[in-house]
């Protein structure tokens, strides 16, 4: 397995499509944020993957993580340890963390194209960090000062990590049912009781202390959702002036064996009365818990992303390589006994689906990355009001998108690789494996969808998606006359209309069946999925057609013809799925309990 980090394609999104460094110019402190410092940090990042953390791929995936019952230790790949002390050494830890707790103070979205790399790298090994970030947020945003000068501090500069628990045995993602019991000691201080389930890093051998944020019930909560608080437990005890004391009486009960992910740790997690603090308000947890599943399902879209990429990279290599028959239209390597199969119609229909697709998310990640960077640090409130309710719009798109597109491609770069793809020395079906939970955790695609048009759509008058529609209405308005994309634009502008109309119709429908929701949910969720990759990638047409355009004459041709292949073989897909969505519930509850019986 090898991988090369796209750094041109990522510069190009960065500051050609997205103008990042206006943006910046924007914030506090934002004038100091330049190309070329964003370009050094990059090419760093990229040395950092490509060279110490790519090679641990299949060596976690071989070794995997072992769970020594006695004393209820997790102990990692011996690769993985080392890779993370040269990350934390690198001070990549608190890459974009605020300066007041030790970080460098970098946007979000230089972060995200960072994590990217990571992704690619090892997907595996990238979840120990993931969710140290999550903690972050919510200790920023809810927690109490001394909760953040304590424990952020010592998050941000790799000596601790972080982690969610919130899923239990019997509950999975309805936390309303959640068990877990937190009794208030007198000092300030509570017990947390209870078992969790499918904690990711929620023990192991990489970090001095893990810092747990549990979701509990406090003795007089109300049933449901509305009783439920979020605590912090650390795997060792932390006073509220920084003494670590011994360790708490948290530990792991077991770890899953699993389909992939083989060198992530994801553990039972066993609360024995452990010593937490509360944060937040009482009863108000899910308040906290989604600002850290907000941060992870943007993460986890990146995680798909990621993949998607270094599938296709692995792919590609070997299809250059491998002989085998004549082109159709005739030999195109006469000197050889075959023709590598690139030259195969349907092996370029999988190799360009699997670069289509990187190529618009990595769009859609910087530009949810940029919304961030805005909700997060821009003075004014109206636009970070309006960042907000794009960024809430667009999370589930590109968690649930990402992610199902990365089984997608994953599968074609096993395909291409024909039968060695298919065992482990090639690292395609690795690929495959690590690719399938991404869909399932932090919200499967179904909550997504639900997300999506339940609430984003229903719940919140299509806020966050009439913002987006006007700002692809202003990028079609200012290029209808622009001959070079004017086809691209027609067709953008026809789709967006129609996602108008169909939305409309999902919402009269709703009024005299709430089914309707649930039955046209996923499907709506691709259906403007497709069309947000096809802004996108107008966007990137637009940039490399453009007379003030510098970069080569290669890069430009390939985008082109990369854009193209998207607009004619992927976006012709919301055809199908707006179908499923007229379809309506009929056919999801007529005769279906016989049919299920």
């Amino acid at each position: 397995m090898k991988y090369t980090a796209p750094q041109t394609d990522m510069r190009f999104v960065l500051f050609d499509v997205l103008d990042a460094t206006s943006i910046y110019s924007q914030l506090p402190g934002g004038e100091d944020v330049t190309r070329e410092l964003v370009e050094a940090i990059l090419e760093e990042g990229a040395k950092f993957c490509e060279q110490v953390l790519a090679p641990t791929n299949a060596i976690g995936d071989e070794e995997g993580c072992v769970f020594e019952k006695t004393s209820k230790m997790v102990t990692t790949p011996a690769a993985f340890r080392e890779a993370y002390n040269r990350f934390v050494e690198g001070g990549w830890t608190g890459l974009c963390g605020d300066p007041a707790y030790g970080g460098q103070g970098m946007p979000e979205s230089v972060g995200y194209v960072f994590k990217e790399m990571i992704e690619s790298a090892n997907v595996a090994w990238g979840t120990y960090p993931l969710l140290s970030a999550g903690a972050v947020d919510a200790m920023t945003h809810h927690g109490e000062q001394w909760q953040r000068d304590v424990f952020i501090p010592r998050i941000l500069s790799g000596e601790w990590t972080g982690t969610m628990c919130l899923t239990e045995p019997h509950c999975g993602s309805d936390l309303g049912l959640l068990r877990t019991r937190a009794e208030p000691v007198g000092d300030g201080s509570y017990h947390i009781s209870g078992t969790k389930i499918f904690i990711t890093a929620g023990e192991h051998d990489m970090s001095k202390n893990i810092v747990h944020l549990v979701l509990a019930r406090l003795p007089d909560a109300p049933a449901g959702t509305k009783g439920i608080s979020m605590f912090i437990v650390p795997k060792y005890k932390v006073s509220r002036d920084g003494q670590v004391g011994n360790r708490n009486t948290v530990a792991a009960g077991s770890i899953e064996h699993k389909m992939g992910l083989k060198g992530s740790a994801t553990c039972v997690m066993n609360f024995d009365g452990a010593e937490g603090y509360l944060i937040g308000q009482p009863n108000r947890g899910l308040n906290a818990m989604f600002t850290m599943m907000n941060t992870a399902r943007l993460g986890v879209g990146v995680q798909g992303l990621g993949l998607i990429e270094i599938s296709h990279q692995n792919a590609l290599a070997y299809a250059k390589d491998r002989l085998q028959m004549r082109s159709l239209s005739g030999p195109k390597r006469p000197d050889k006994p075959a023709d590598p199969i690139i030259v195969h119609p349907d092996v370029r229909r999988m190799l360009m689906t699997q670069k289509a697709f990187a190529e618009a998310g990595r769009a859609l990640c910087i530009y949810s990355a940029l919304q961030v960077d805005l909700v997060s640090k821009h003075t004014d409130a109206g636009v970070r009001q309006r960042a907000d309710e794009i960024l809430s719009f667009l999370t589930p798109i590109s968690k649930a998108m990402l992610t199902e597109l990365a089984i997608e491609c994953t599968s074609h770069g096993v395909q291409v690789l024909g039968g060695h793809g298919y065992i482990r020395e090639w690292g395609q079906e690795q690929f495959l494996r690590d690719a399938r939970i991404t869909t399932i955790y932090e919200g499967t695609t179904g909550i997504q969808a639900l997300d999506l048009l339940g609430r984003k759509i229903m719940g919140q008058q299509a806020v966050g998606l009439r913002h987006f529609l006007g700002e692809i209405g202003v990028f079609c308005q200012a290029n209808a006359e622009n001959a070079a994309i004017a086809g691209l634009v027609a067709s953008l502008a026809r789709h967006v209309k129609e996602w108008e109309g169909l939305t409309r119709e999902i919402g009269m429908k709703a009024t005299q069946n709430a089914d309707e929701i649930g039955a046209a949910a996923v499907d709506y969720l691709f259906y403007s999925g497709y069309i947000t990759f096809a802004y996108f990638m107008a966007r990137e047409a637009e940039a490399v057609t453009r007379a003030s355009y510098a970069g080569t004459a290669e890069f430009r041709d390939a985008k082109l013809a990369t854009v193209g292949f998207y607009f004619d073989r992927l976006l012709p897909r919301t055809l199908s799925h707006a179908a499923g969505v007229r379809a309506g519930a009929a056919s999801l509850t007529t005769g279906v309990e016989a049919a299920l019986a």
